[in-house]
């Protein structure tokens, strides 16, 4: 599908400001969009907004539909009467340049409980039908997600596969005795799902009022630690003690020379080719009602995917495995037509994968920073592009701009010089790449707010093959006045409003 010229920011709603720890679906996200509108952009990317485990990576989610309850805005709920002022008249003194997502949660949930506890007594009976129709239309997922949760919170926590037997295996009888002694559990995670969607339809419907477009994210696979895993075991590759044969990595690469193990179960695509793809259709679907557009995360993986066999201490000894990209994306298409979707066609690229993404028309993606690596021959240098991709900066997994600059060769930041035409105040290094993207003929070109704020590599949001101190990063200044004119200017000059 090819998308009309425009531009706009990459920013995860965890990072922007907020009193209470993590940015929301509240007041500033309204804010942000308002800049975005301000300042000609028409494009907000968002990185995956499902409930996240260990390590809190949006990557790693307990499920493939539920969104997170920590982006629940604790205003709204005040406004609609689920809390009083009271309620929050003592607000920890939380971080204004990191998400403490331990405390964040510990704070939350309290809060969470009171406003449930208040809906089950005061609820009337308009906000009960509500409540009832938003379970009935998503009970395909939201049963057992809530189901799920509520057992986590039974089990200390612990993950699925180390439940007791019954339950992991999901032995009727004893699956239905807990149901019933986690009735209320259920319902409290349910409700929790319900204010989330709420708030975010609300937030979408401002957006798009606004002229602005939503682009959310797809992690190609779910996480070992999933309620997808648990409750869907035929949809992927376990042995009959339900431990996956083989998890999902990448092979040595730019990012890591071990690869990344990223340990998530694999598909059986044999099984999902007997459904017509019914869990990817329904999973698609699901992400376009909550996005505009969605950028399918790995990609490559679609067409062949690194499989590594399970106990593996890193990706290293992997294997590349077909999987039926083309017969996936021909069902999409005869079930929902043109798909406006973005291919993450990162990393090792075979000209087999090059072909999916040109046969469904789908825009890849093409990354500055990547372009100036003097020491290969590379088609991200702007003048090689066609129009159907999106040029980018950098991406959640790059160093920030600034960050790239200050860390890079001599080789590397002289080719960057001579190729922008800088000849003097490297200071606007930032600016340039902005530039370069804006001037390409890429039909979409989006930068990280951190590029728009000109920050170093304090600020990046993950570092690849690492599992700690990531997706933490979150802004506390004012989006300054000439910046807004800055990137307006930017965008009539060339062609993206």
């Amino acid at each position: 599908m090819n998308f009309e010229r425009s531009s706009g920011i990459l920013l995860h709603i965890t990072s922007l400001p907020n009193k209470f720890g993590i940015g929301s679906l509240g007041r500033e996200a309204f804010d942000f969009i308002d800049f975005l509108k301000e300042s000609g952009q028409s494009l907000w990317q968002i990185l995956p907004m499902g409930p996240t485990g260990y390590g809190d990576s949006p990557y790693q989610c307990f499920s493939a539909f539920a969104g997170n309850a920590l982006l629940i805005d604790i205003d709204n709920l005040i406004e609609r009467k689920l809390l009083n002022r009271d309620d929050v008249a003592i607000i920890p003194e939380f971080s204004n340049d990191i998400v403490e997502y331990d405390r964040v949660r510990e704070y939350k949930n309290k809060l969470f409980e009171t406003a449930f506890l208040n809906f089950t007594e005061f609820a009337d009976l308009e906000e009960q039908a509500e409540f009832e129709a938003f379970c009935i239309k998503n009970s395909e997922w939201l049963d057992d997600f809530s189901l799920f949760m509520s057992l986590k919170e039974h089990f200390n926590l612990k993950p699925w596969y180390e439940w007791n037997e019954a339950i992991k295996i999901r032995k009727s009888k004893d699956l239905n005795k807990l149901k019933i002694e986690l009735e209320e559990r259920i319902e409290f995670y349910k409700y929790l799902q319900f204010l989330f969607f709420v708030q975010w339809s609300d937030l979408k419907k401002y957006a798009n009022e606004s002229g602005v477009r939503i682009i959310g994210d797809i992690p190609l696979y779910v996480s070992l630690d999933s309620v997808e895993a648990w409750a869907n075991p035929e949809l992927f590759l376990f042995d009959e003690d339900r431990n996956p044969t083989f998890v999902a990595g990448v092979p040595p690469d730019y990012f890591s020379e071990t690869g990344q193990l990223w340990g998530n179960p694999i598909y059986d695509w044999k099984k999902h080719k007997r459904t017509n793809f019914r869990w990817w259709i329904n999973r698609v679907k699901a992400n376009l009602e909550m996005y505009d557009i969605i950028r399918i995360d790995h990609f490559r993986g679609l067409v062949a995917y690194w499989s590594i066999p399970f106990g593996e201490e890193t990706a290293i000894n992997g294997t590349w495995v077909d999987a039926p990209g083309k017969e996936l994306f021909t069902a999409l298409k005869n079930e929902m037509g043109d798909l406006p979707i973005i291919a993450e066609d990162l990393g090792v690229i075979t000209d087999d994968v090059v072909e999916l993404r040109e046969k469904f028309a789908l825009p890849g993606m093409k990354i500055l920073q990547f372009a100036f690596d003097a020491s290969e021959e590379n088609n991200y240098l702007p003048h090689t592009y066609d129009k159907n991709c999106v040029v980018y900066t950098g991406t959640h997994d790059n160093d920030t701009t600034l960050g790239w600059h200050l860390s890079t060769n001599d080789i590397n930041r002289n080719f960057a010089r001579e190729y922008l035409g800088i000849c003097e105040f490297e200071h606007e290094i930032v600016w340039k790449f902005i530039i370069e993207a804006w001037k390409s003929v890429a039909n979409i070109a989006i930068v990280p707010m951190q590029d728009i704020l000109n920050l170093d590599s304090e600020c990046r949001t993950n570092i690849p093959g690492t599992s700690s101190g990531n997706w933490k990063w979150r802004y506390n200044e004012t989006i300054s006045s000439e910046i807004i004119e800055k990137l307006k200017k930017l965008s009539h000059i060339y062609g993206r409003i």
